[in-house]
């Protein structure tokens, strides 16, 4: 893409998911995550207008009258996107690529960061992390960060989810929200993905084409791994077939869903069929419902 073309496509995310940045996104997003950066600070007593989740029964109970807990918020927030930029994220069959929905989806994810004012970073990897945008604030970063995801054009095809997460890991100096977005064919990363979830807060967006899942039945057809290049013919007219597909689709999930449940990673499915608007609504809004548990 030439830098016209990453700068108009840049301006199309911002006005296209405006309303979704600043009216939902970013609303539920503050209180989502503000959470991992508070500490205690004092109890008075409650005056009218407090958030009634804030008060602290103990010393209510204690003390006959109503009293709130009250928090010194920590002032700076650090979010890194880690992209996988793979050849297989390259695949799509709807509207557009998986790797096109994990940069608008993490785009949005970014703005909506920005206004929070906090740090924005972003880390593009395949078999090696070869973009490194370290985090800062301002408009500017972001906008830098949302234009190298754009516009990026990876050097290599294979995918090592590992190094990228141990990468990210040597390079976050304090404790970080962190979104992963990849579909996640990959083995051997459990260890990693297990020692960044430690100290940090990951959410893994895992991006989906239905093509993956379901295969059409259109007769004769090449099959090619993208990352390898190998290739071979397949019957899709047989229904077996289809059907055993179908299931391997299947548990291939059902595996990442219980990787990431064992670590204590949230866990996004974005398909580039469908918008993720709804998909991160929900998101953010059980994150907040579990932090004033």
């Amino acid at each position: 893409m030439t830098p016209e073309d990453i700068a108009a496509e840049v301006r199309r995310i911002e006005i296209t998911t405006r309303h979704l940045v600043r009216d939902i996104v970013a609303g539920e997003y503050s209180s989502a995550f503000r959470g991992t950066g508070v500490e205690f600070a004092e109890v008075r007593e409650y005056q009218p207008g407090d958030d009634i989740r804030t008060i602290d029964w103990n010393v209510t109970a204690r003390l006959g009258s109503a009293y709130v807990k009250r928090y010194l918020e920590e002032r700076e927030l650090t979010v890194m996107f880690l992209l996988d930029y793979s050849a297989s994220s390259g695949f799509g069959t709807t509207v557009r690529t998986k790797r096109d929905l994990a940069v608008e989806a993490c785009s949005v994810l970014a703005l909506a960061a920005a206004r929070n004012n906090d740090r924005v970073g972003a880390v593009g990897f395949t078999d090696r992390a070869e973009r490194f945008v370290p985090p800062r604030r301002g408009r500017r970063q972001v906008l830098r960060v949302v234009s190298e995801l754009i516009g990026f054009e990876p050097g290599h095809r294979g995918t090592d989810l590992t190094g990228a997460l141990e990468f990210l890991a040597s390079v976050l100096r304090r404790r970080s929200v962190v979104f992963v977005a990849s579909d996640f064919y990959a083995r051997g990363y459990d260890v990693a993905l297990e020692q960044l979830a430690r100290r940090h807060d990951v959410i893994a967006l895992q991006v989906v084409d239905p093509r993956e899942r379901e295969m059409p039945a259109v007769g004769m057809a090449a099959f090619v791994d993208p990352e390898t290049g190998g290739w071979r013919w397949v019957d899709t007219d047989d229904a077996a077939l289809r059907e055993r597909y179908r299931l391997s689709g299947a548990r291939f999930d059902a595996e990442l869903e219980q990787t990431l449940r064992l670590r204590d990673v949230d866990h996004l499915r974005l398909e580039t069929g469908r918008s993720y608007a709804e998909t991160f609504i929900a998101f953010f809004r059980r994150r907040e419902r579990m932090l004033w548990r």
